[in-house]
């Protein structure tokens, strides 16, 4: 057998396989479906300081090959996962990873600094996708300043293994990548959704009621792994892949890019056991081409 573990920053995942946040609840509502600890880490939907209602529906919607959402970080706060969460996910075992949000830099240094006294959460992915409150809803991610700004606040009050989520709406994210690797982040993960909306034509409306959402699913692999091929050439820490990955051919092809690990999302909306199966097909593909360890395979496209 292959040996399919990999290494993000101090964090040790059993296989490169991980859960996208915001796709997988908490992990507790597909324990049911799946062996959650076959899953190399699993990221927990968003987490902000304080409580919120997210956006009014309609927020998602189909689109050809994927999905808009808008939910809008729904959740109830930092202290009601410490208080409520957290005691039902902590013994789980594998990686059990929260991803942080919010509008302003102390609501991200105040969430990490709680999350990092938290014993059984052995990392956090930073979503820097959130609009910056105090600069006009600008995305902390889409300067190299913003992004090594919020990165390098947290860092100071959070001590595990920082990974942060870059978006995919920018120039240069190769740029970006850069810029929170030089602040302190240990790994990037990548891509957040696309910005995309829909429209009603009948009724004239957009399907969205905040008219434009985030785009995932299989229609944006070829942008996230061109991405992802950038950003692993760009940086030395490692890169977490996702965005389209639908199966094991899918993974590989991520991990032949460059990235370390992958993240599933949508496609866990159509097979709750994919992030297992994909594990499997890593495998099969490592024996089928002689690999002894997966780490072989990364970055290993040949061009």
């Amino acid at each position: 057998m292959a040996d399919l573990s990999v290494n993000i920053g101090q964090l040790k995942l059993a296989n490169p396989v991980m859960t996208a946040s915001g796709t997988f609840g908490y992990g507790l509502e597909f324990q049911d479906f799946v062996n959650l600890e076959k899953i190399g880490g699993i990221i927990v939907k968003g987490t902000t300081l304080h409580a919120r209602e997210g956006n009014p529906y309609p927020r998602m919607a189909e689109t050809p090959m994927g999905m808009l959402n808008a939910v809008g970080l729904q959740n109830k706060g930092v202290d009601y996962f410490v208080n409520h969460i957290y005691p039902k996910i902590k013994d789980i075992r594998t990686n059990m990873i929260v991803n942080v949000s919010g509008s302003q830099i102390e609501d991200y240094v105040q969430t990490a600094g709680i999350i990092n006294e938290l014993d059984r959460i052995p990392a956090i992915e930073l979503n820097i996708s959130c609009p910056n409150v105090k600069q006009g809803g600008m995305a902390f991610g889409v300067s190299p300043q913003g992004a090594a700004e919020v990165v390098n606040a947290v860092r100071k009050v959070y001590d595990k293994t920082l990974i942060v989520k870059l978006s995919p709406n920018v120039t240069n994210i190769a740029e970006i990548a850069l810029a929170v690797e030089a602040a302190g982040a240990d790994s990037v993960s990548l891509i957040n959704t696309l910005l995309g909306m829909a429209i009603n034509a009948e009724k004239r409306k957009p399907v969205l009621s905040t008219i434009t959402g985030g785009m995932s699913g299989a229609a944006v692999k070829p942008i996230a792994l061109r991405m992802v091929w950038q950003v692993a050439r760009a940086v030395k820490i490692p890169v977490i892949g996702l965005g389209g990955i639908m199966n094991w051919r899918d993974a590989v092809e991520f991990l032949l890019a460059g990235a370390s690990a992958i993240q599933i999302g949508t496609a866990n909306f159509i097979d709750p056991s994919v992030t297992v199966k994909v594990a499997d097909g890593i495998e099969d593909y490592l024996h089928r081409h002689g690999f002894s360890s997966v780490k072989e395979i990364v970055g290993a496209l040949e061009v």
